[in-house]
């Protein structure tokens, strides 16, 4: 699937891309209770680029430059932009 093609409420998306930047990470509070570490960054193929939610120690696990594959995630919508959540259920590996 290209990045192009990728809409709000999508669920299962595969998506495999470049890292083009990542943001500082941030703590936020969870709607659950308690905090957790995020941090944005910005993926790209031929066909688009789009945020990627980056929770955790997933924050550590990749550097711009990276080009990396995304199976099963979701596309979120936060304030108006829509951005690739890998969520408890999908997997982020480096190829």
């Amino acid at each position: 699937m290209k990045i192009s093609e990728l809409k709000a409420g999508m669920r299962n998306v595969s998506v495999t891309g470049k890292i083009d930047s990542l943001g500082d990470p941030r703590t936020v509070n969870l709607k659950s209770g308690g905090t957790n570490t995020v941090a944005d960054a910005i993926i790209s193929d031929e066909s688009g680029s789009m945020k990627l939610s980056l929770w955790g120690d997933d924050i550590n696990k990749i550097q711009p430059g990276d080009k990396i594959s995304v199976e099963n995630g979701y596309i979120n919508t936060f304030k108006g932009e829509n951005s690739i959540s890998i969520g408890k259920f999908g997997k982020m590996t480096k190829v």
